[in-house]
């Protein structure tokens, strides 16, 4: 038992089988091993004449400032060193013993085949054999994780394909399913341009019959016009030419052809809708992958929500025929196609000529889109009337009211309720609620320590108003106290905030920590959501519902954010911004944001890339490229539910543009 029990433990067999030097070695106690100086295993022993040893390095550095023994104190020189060669010889005994211990198997035969052991040739065969059949066993068993590897991979690879197989023939089936619903609508509208054509021509045929019924046929052929008009992007019947005003359809008989000329021939009203749809077509298929991203999404979310749907609500699928998913995307399709870029309708100066502080910082329409507002580092609030401004082409449009002000202005924001007021925030921190009818101010509230940037009326509670500033504050006020009512502080400054526009309850906030925070002001201890994916700082908010905010940042990005459900929607490229606030505007379909090469950029919503833009000019250079470089657009602002805007640039000028085919 007690020989069993010993070569159990192998370290302790083999150091009670030592005997001589070994022995010796593994006996002396560690510390015995150890240089003095540096506490390691002595390297290059060297014997003092007291007694002692040390690693030569160790000793001999040390006496180059003392002359003592470092144990015992004795006076002692370099010439009383001499080499301790037993020291050497069992410190080397030991370290090849603690290798050989630590040594793989492998490694030890290896060293006793170097070493001279003795192996018969019968050893060797055996050896060899038992190696070979270890070397088969472990290339067995590399080839079987290999393989299986390689099996899972292309399960996963399969399952993925099966999965994308089964989504395009989902998308497939979609396609299939509105291709069908088109064609049929397309057939409707075919049917009933001939039956109109066929009833004009009996009207034709008979001058009194039509003047004694023309006022009721007019008004069917404008019904019908107005549904072809929907699907087939604005393409007429060969007899009659249309132009849509404001929202009327007007139809007008194309002159006095002869009858045959009025029934086959191509007319010019042909020729330009047909150069239009062609036109349109091209901007299709310049945002293709867009479109198809934006129209699969629909599709797909549509029969999502209704696989958890009861079949009570199956009544939601049709709409004219359509599926709701192809009904958005058509409205969308034909929102984008419609227009092909800005037309300047009218263009005023904001400050004087000569005066080089024209930057405007915020341009805002008030209540009922009347009057407009403009405010920047010159001082001064000018309120202009936008009807004067568009019919009147004067060179120089005078404001009905100029405020001025003690600092200069950041921000504007009208009062949606009391239409003659108007707030702004300054560099100084302060924010003013001014009356225009009075031209002067309100309420000052100046608690902010540092400039505000951004200031914002909420459009359901006429009373509440919001505010950021550098200090890294957001204070919500009241109009019926002088002092804020709620402040949320922040770690970063604060460069915009903005009301929901269905709730004075939820504001979000954008600041230089490059995220937005929504904040629910009856819990604003932690905000409900934080957006993150800008890069650099968030310069601008915007909601165009209730649910859907815009952001822009200096990373030259806009983004397009889900309140409700916290997620990201899509993110806008193409302008430039990395430096300058270049204003963020926008309304239901459309985005519109200001850039540093001096243009506006016009965003769809539903496409990442611009669906148009405009390039400033000044009046003495005009598109030159020492312009573009010297100004930037500063501010912007959609004119409601019109295609209508207005855009300033760092200069001082203002325009009027409109979204044009």
């Amino acid at each position: 038992m007690g020989e069993s029990s010993m070569g159990a433990v192998v370290p302790a067999a083999d150091k009670a089988e030592l005997k001589g030097d070994d022995a010796l070695a593994f006996a002396m106690a560690e510390k015995e091993l150890l240089c003095p100086i540096c506490m390691q295993i002595i390297k290059d022993a060297f014997l003092t004449a007291c007694g002692h040893s040390f690693c030569y390095m160790c000793i001999a550095t040390h006496l180059e400032n003392k002359s003592d023994c470092p144990c015992c104190a004795e006076f002692l020189t370099p010439s009383q060193l001499f080499p301790n060669f037993l020291l050497d010889k069992l410190l080397k005994k030991k370290s090849a013993h603690q290798l050989s211990k630590t040594a793989s198997p492998v490694e030890q035969f290896r060293q006793s085949l170097e070493q001279g052991c003795e192996v018969s040739i019968k050893e060797l065969d055996s050896l060899l054999s038992l190696v070979a059949e270890k070397k088969r066993k472990l290339e067995q068993e590399e080839a079987e994780r290999n393989m299986q590897i390689l099996l899972d991979f292309l399960h996963c690879l399969r399952k993925q394909k099966v999965n994308e197989l089964n989504e395009v023939q989902n998308d497939l089936h979609y396609i299939k399913e509105d291709l069908n619903a088109v064609e049929r609508h397309r057939i409707e509208l075919y049917r009933a341009r001939d039956r109109c054509s066929v009833k004009l021509q009996m009207l034709s045929d008979d001058p009194v019959g039509m003047r004694s019924r023309s006022s009721s046929m007019d008004k069917n052929i404008s019904g019908v016009l107005c549904n072809s008009c929907s699907i087939q992007g604005g393409v007429n019947s060969a007899n009659f030419q249309y132009k849509k005003d404001e929202g009327n359809v007007q139809v007008n008989p194309l002159g006095t052809q002869s009858k045959d000329a009025s029934l086959s021939g191509p007319t010019s009203q042909h020729i330009s809708q047909s150069g239009l749809a062609v036109v349109r077509k091209k901007r299709v298929h310049a945002q293709f992958n867009d479109l198809q991203e934006f129209y699969l999404q629909k599709r797909r979310r549509m029969i999502n929500h209704l696989e958890n749907q009861e079949k009570k609500d199956k009544a939601i699928v049709t709409r004219e025929g359509y599926s709701s998913g192809l009904a958005d995307f058509q409205s969308v399709l034909s929102t984008f196609t419609r227009y092909s870029r800005l037309r300047v309708i009218a263009e005023l100066r904001h400050g004087d000529l000569f005066h080089a502080a024209n930057i405007v910082s915020s341009i805002e329409f008030d209540r009922d889109d009347e009057l407009f507002a403009t405010a920047g580092v010159s001082r001064r609030i000018k309120v202009f009337d936008f009807s004067t401004v568009v019919n009147e082409p004067t060179d120089v449009h005078c404001p009905v009211v100029e405020m001025a002000t003690r600092s200069k202005l950041s921000c504007l924001s009208w009062n949606k309720f009391t239409k003659n007021h108007i707030a702004s925030s300054d560099y100084e921190g302060i924010v003013t609620i001014w009356d225009v009818t009075t031209r002067q101010s309100v309420m000052e509230y100046e608690e902010h320590e540092k400039r505000a940037w951004s200031v914002d009326f909420s459009k359901t509670e006429p009373s509440m108003l919001v505010s950021g500033s550098d200090d890294c504050k957001v204070k919500v006020w009241c109009t019926k106290q002088e002092a804020s009512v709620l402040n949320i502080d922040m770690k970063a400054n604060i460069c915009c905030v903005k009301f929901n526009p269905e709730s004075s309850k939820c504001v979000a906030v954008g600041s230089a920590d490059h995220h937005i925070h929504y904040y629910d002001l009856r819990k604003p201890c932690h905000p409900l959501h934080v957006f993150s994916g800008h890069k650099k700082t968030v310069s601008y908010v915007k909601f165009l519902s209730n649910n859907e905010l815009a952001s822009a940042s200096t990373d030259s990005t806009l983004r397009l954010w889900d309140v409700n459900e916290n997620l990201p929607v899509r993110t806008f490229r193409g302008h430039t911004n990395e430096k300058n606030f270049v204003g963020l505007t926008g309304n239901n379909e459309f985005l519109a944001c200001g850039s540093e090469t001096n243009e506006v950029f016009v965003y769809h919503k539903a496409i990442s890339k611009p669906a148009t833009w405009h390039r400033f000019g000044s009046p003495d250079v005009e598109d030159s490229e020492e312009d573009a470089g010297s100004y930037f657009i500063s501010a912007v602002c959609w004119k409601s539910e019109s295609p209508t805007m207005l855009a300033a640039n760092s200069r001082g000028t203002i325009k009027v543009l409109v979204l044009a085919a």
